[in-house]
């Protein structure tokens, strides 16, 4: 509050005295209540209080309310200070409004129109009071009241320079209550144009207006790309004396220069050669600025000049265009990982990560790769520690994946508590990108159960099992060495699990050496039984149960660990059924019987660990940095391998869904990268629905925000889905509300269980929602997925279908030829008939993709029955509630014609129209698009 002459209102000065001078709560209390009835009798008692006395109560009053007290009178007298012409008076009432007055209380009428008075005042003073009141309310009320005059203020010519800087910042307060305060096209050009405004401050202001509207409408502001880059060149290209008011400590205008760059990256880089050279000059500019000598040793001046700098720098980045940029980018945040000032390190650090992801600079970053080692063992703050990991993962590829992943090993052992689960998760996904050797990613893996076994999640060694299991290789390989690893007096239970499931499976492999015999291992295993976890001892029956049908000799050691007391009477109920049944499965006389049971466990379906990836995700969401090789030409152009050479990513979830990633594999497009979505939920959008007929499991609906996949299971008349819901963003989904609804007739036919979810989806992020189904008769439609929710402020909406149809619930049938054709002239009435003629839309000699898609679509393929070896037989029981359904189809192929006819018969005519219909338009779908 500034201070006036004359108007220094002693009374207030001595009662901020008295209360500062009170020795305890309860007289503080009491001189507060005297001044409160004081000033209450002044109010409703004195009728010829003048301006002074009634702004000296009401301050009175704001420094009560401050130190904590409410307060319930004195509004309409400060509400009156605002018809005063005394700034002081008209201040003091606007602030007490501000502090005091609620959007919806009753004055709020009197103040609106006391406040449209100070806006139509040719006082430049009063108009700059009433819309600061504005924008510190900033109520929806607020927003309609004034909704048509701030922005008339703001683009008009005779409006000051000051009053403008005032109104447009309003105008910003008021868009994020309201954003239909500024509506579509109206103001559009007027407001762009502000960034070439004389006046600086004006310039500034406007900035941070159309950065928001930017983020709410790209494609309508498109216009400032050219502007924010004039304007910019300006300032980068000029002499901190060019701009004497605006400039701060030697650098010139440092806050519209962030503004400026922070706004340029809500777009590509740009379209016209001329803009996009004039905004190369001036990264270019600003990286050869940071070579200089400072100007000034204050701390101030390296910090202006640092922000520009980094701002620049995440501008480079986000266009991702120029190598040259990127590059020299990268060499400025290597000189400042070895600077003395811990911020700048993180940031360069944090940076780094970005910039590793790009093609044209990752070779820079692994130059810096021993100074980011260093950094790793010596840094004293924890949070750069952090940032060291994330860049050494960033960093990382198949020339430096060893070093780099035995460098973080041998950090393990001594690495902050926070964050040892995600260093896990880390070396985990490099070594099995990574390897090269199957037996050196095991003892990785074995390594980081050693060394962090607290910390490996279940998802890091059930993938480990999985790996040996799908590789003879490295089967013996890995028995040996879980065997050893078991032999350490110290044991960790996760070291146990992996012995335990591996020795069970391949423990014959190693059995042949005295060292490692069956005996051997048994006691080896037994020795950790009693230490363990009642799940650890389950896994540890199951596989003492594997050694009967693996090493008879040892059959009654076995059977007496079955019967122990502590097993087959066990308090845990697990424990005690598993004693009871693997006790009278060992005691089976028929060897084939239990060499049946008790087989290797077959291969697992080959994946990306994903999984991995995405648990990474939810542990730091929006903050995981994709490794770059995700992105590598050799991922996009050339097939997987499967002999070791590429690395133990054995099949591309990218290639699995037409380049969407794999969210069944509970992995989901990296938020991290800086290029968001460039509309308000719009751009490329991919709906699966159609060839959902003939797959139960992928990805059913795509944006730029948003990416939604299903997995189907079904058995009998019910069905499960689980919804996947992932954030593609760098920006938290607010009121997430999807909706699983069906129409009052599908009602009827189809029961839905929904499991409700949270309402806030974090960036990056990933999670499932149930949604169980019960068919109780046919029907012909799917249910709806209504979905609504808040990105970055504005309201998405997604309206699709769910991929539930009647033949989810056909159950295959095999029959002869003889059971075929008689249940086919059975159904031979007109009503359970449907036929339809269609033409191919493909070669009719891929005879296996047709099959692909009638076995999909739920039917049995019956082979060699129909009398022309060209048709294709199929059978089926459709499974409800009320009644089966018996379902049969013939797909006669004429070549010569490129024809097909198609004939569904059913007990129920609905059923087979529907069934025609439907098969006719999926057979027509591309098959590398429809089957999986």
């Amino acid at each position: 509050m500034p201070a006036v002459r004359g108007d220094g209102m002693r009374g207030l000065a001595v009662f901020i005295s008295d209360i500062r001078n009170c020795k305890s709560k309860e007289a503080e209390i009491k001189r507060i209540n005297k001044e409160l009835a004081n000033i209450r009798s002044k109010f409703k008692g004195d009728k010829t209080l003048d301006g002074y006395q009634k702004k000296k109560y009401v301050c009175k009053l704001l420094f009560i309310f401050l130190l904590g007290h409410d307060i319930d009178f004195g509004q309409i007298e400060a509400v009156n200070l605002l018809s005063s012409n005394k700034y002081t008076e008209k201040q003091i009432g606007y602030l007490f409004i501000s502090v005091l007055i609620s959007g919806n209380s009753e004055l709020i009428q009197l103040i609106v129109q006391s406040i449209k008075n100070d806006l139509a005042s040719r006082n430049p003073v009063h108009v700059s009071l009433a819309l600061q009141c504005i924008a510190n309310i900033g109520s929806k009320d607020m927003a309609e009241a004034f909704g048509q005059e701030i922005p008339k203020l703001l683009v008009s010519g005779d409006t000051l320079d000051v009053v403008k800087q005032s109104a447009a910042l309003c105008l910003l307060r008021l868009f994020r209550t309201d954003p239909s305060v500024i509506p579509s096209g109206e103001w559009t050009s007027r407001i762009v144009h502000l960034l070439n405004d004389q006046h600086m401050g004006v310039v500034t202001a406007a900035a941070s207006l159309i950065d928001a509207l930017v983020k709410k409408n790209p494609e309508e502001y498109k216009g400032c790309i050219s502007l924010a880059v004039s304007r910019l060149s300006r300032i980068v290209t000029s002499s901190y004396t060019d701009f004497q008011d605006y400039t701060y400590y030697f650098v010139p205008a440092p806050w519209l220069s962030v503004k400026l760059l922070r706004l340029l990256q809500n777009y590509p880089p740009p379209e016209d050669p001329g803009v996009r050279g004039r905004l190369s000059e001036c990264l270019e500019t600003i990286l050869n600025k940071a070579q200089e000598p400072p100007k000034s040793k204050k701390i101030q001046h390296s910090n202006a000049k640092n922000a520009v700098l980094f701002e620049a720098i995440s501008l480079i980045i986000h266009n991702d265009s120029e190598p040259n940029l990127l590059v020299r980018a990268c060499n400025q945040l290597g000189q400042f990982l070895s600077h003395r000032e811990t911020n700048l390190r993180y940031l360069a650090l944090e940076s780094m990560c970005i910039l590793a992801t790009s093609e044209f600079s990752h070779e820079a970053v692994k130059k810096h790769q021993e100074t980011v080692i260093n950094a790793l063992k010596t840094e004293r703050d924890v949070s750069v520690r952090q940032r060291a990991v994330d860049l050494l993962y960033a960093m990382c590829d198949k020339s430096n994946a060893e070093e780099i992943v035995l460098e973080m090993l041998a950090y393990l052992e001594t690495a902050d508590y926070s964050i040892r689960e995600e260093m896990v998760l880390k070396v985990a996904i490099l070594a099995e990108k990574y390897a090269t050797d199957y037996k050196w990613y095991v003892d990785v893996i074995l390594n980081l159960i050693r060394l962090a076994g607290d910390y490996v999640s279940e998802e890091v060694w059930y993938r480990v099992i999985q790996i040996v299991i799908n590789r003879d290789d490295v089967q013996g390989y890995a028995a040996k060495t879980v065997f050893e690893a078991l032999q350490a007096q110290a044991c960790h239970e996760n070291m146990v699990k992996v012995g335990g499931y591996i020795l069970g499976e391949f423990g014959n492999l190693i059995a042949g050496d005295a060292r490692s015999s069956p005996a051997v291992q048994l006691q080896l295993l037994h020795s950790k039984f009693h230490l363990c976890s009642s799940m650890t001892r389950a896994l540890l029956l199951s596989t003492y149960v594997k050694f009967v049908n693996l090493f008879p000799e040892i059959k009654s050691h076995v059977e007496e660990i079955f019967v122990a007391d502590s097993n087959l009477r066990s308090a845990d109920a697990e424990l005690q059924q598993r004693a009871s049944e693997y006790l009278a499965l060992s005691k089976l006389t028929s060897l084939d019987v239990l060499a049946t049971v008790l087989e290797e466990m077959p291969p697992f379906p080959e994946k990306e660990s994903s999984g991995l990836l995405n648990l990474l995700k939810k542990k730091r969401p929006g903050r995981v940095i994709e490794n770059p090789d995700r992105l590598d030409e050799h991922v996009k152009k050339e097939p997987r391998e499967t002999n070791g050479t590429s690395g133990l990513t054995l099949a591309s979830n990218t290639e699995q869904e037409g380049g969407s990633a794999d969210l069944l594999g509970l992995g989901v497009p990296s938020a991290g990268n800086g290029n968001g979505p460039t509309t308000n939920g719009a751009g490329a959008v991919t709906n699966n629905i159609q060839k959902f007929y003939c797959k139960n499991n992928g990805v059913l609906y795509e944006n730029d925000i948003i990416q939604i996949g299903v997995k189907t299971e079904c058995r009998s008349n019910l069905a499960r889905l689980a919804l996947f819901y992932g954030n593609k963003t760098n920006h938290p989904f607010m009121n997430f509300q999807p909706n699983v609804s069906a129409s009052p007739a599908l009602s009827l036919a189809i029961l839905l269980q929904v499991k409700q979810v949270d309402s806030t989806v974090e960036a990056g992020a990933q999670f499932q929602q149930m949604v169980n189904v019960e068919c109780v008769n046919d029907f012909d439609e799917q249910p709806d997925l209504n979905l609504v929710y808040n990105y970055n402020g504005a309201p998405q909406t997604v309206n699709i279908k769910l991929p539930i149809s009647i033949n989810k619930f056909i159950e295959p049938t095999e029959m002869n030829g003889e059971a075929f054709f008689s249940r086919w002239k059975n159904l031979s009435l007109p009503a359970q008939e449907s036929q339809k003629i269609f033409k191919a839309a493909h070669p009719m000699e891929a005879t296996d993709s047709t099959k692909a898609k009638l076995i999909g679509y739920g039917f049995q393929l019956l082979e060699n029955i129909d009398p022309n070896p060209d048709n294709y037989v199929c059978a089926g029981i459709i499974h409800t509630r009320s009644l089966q359904i018996g379902c049969l189809l013939r797909l006669e192929p004429n070549k010569q014609a490129q024809m097909y006819r198609l004939t569904t018969r059913s007990s129920v005519e609905a059923v087979s129209q529907h069934i025609t219909s439907v098969l006719c338009e999926t057979l027509n779908l591309p098959f590398n698009n429809q089957v999986e």
